[in-house]
């Protein structure tokens, strides 16, 4: 099995690349986050794969973090959950968002992503309980849980209009311990900064 390719990124053509590994090219499917973060092409990349092999194909996929490759495996091994709806998901969710998603089993996250219907969301917040980086969702809660106080935070901000990415950011820079109203006043202060 494929578990990482070195080599020089010959093509970007969303969500696929081309990456030639000494003479060798490999056509590699990437997440959108992946895809946002690589170098321009000719030059070096190095990415973790996940291989599929099939009857009729042989297909990698590729993830620039170990979380990210995770992420993807336990959304595979979901009945129903095929690569193009494990990339989806990887694209328009980081995985600290996915994991706070499912941590909080909030199924209208999930449901904002391309092809990710209700029960589709559903069935992956139940599936994807006590698996998914627990400790990813936490804001640096020592039992790995979100703390109540972060988990109001969060969902202030986004009713505000924040976006999840944003918000993530956020949540983690503030103290353990802080009070909802505090960390609210400061995670406005973080947000308002150019």
């Amino acid at each position: 099995m494929i578990g990482r390719l070195c080599g020089t990124l010959l093509d970007k053509d969303p969500p696929t690349l081309l990456i030639d590994v000494n003479g060798v090219g490999y056509e590699v499917d990437v997440p959108m986050s992946t895809f946002y973060d690589l170098p321009v092409a000719g030059e070096r990349v190095i990415l973790l794969i996940h291989q599929v092999i099939r009857e009729d194909a042989n297909l990698l996929y590729g993830f620039l973090t170990a979380a990210e490759r995770q992420a993807f495996r336990q959304l595979v091994r979901i009945t129903g959950v095929g690569p193009r709806i494990a990339l989806a998901l990887l694209s328009g969710l980081s995985v600290t968002e996915l994991a706070q998603a499912v941590t909080l089993q909030e199924a209208s996250r999930l449901t904002r992503v391309p092809g990710i219907g209700k029960k589709t969301a559903e069935r992956l917040l139940l599936e994807l309980k006590g698996k998914l980086g627990a400790e990813l969702a936490s804001a640096g809660q020592p039992d790995g849980q979100p703390g109540p106080a972060d988990t109001d935070v969060l969902r202030a901000l986004l009713a505000l209009g924040y976006s999840e990415r944003e918000t993530a950011t956020v949540i983690r820079q503030l103290p353990a311990g802080i009070d909802v109203s505090e960390g609210i006043r400061q995670a406005l202060r973080h947000l308002a900064r150019p």
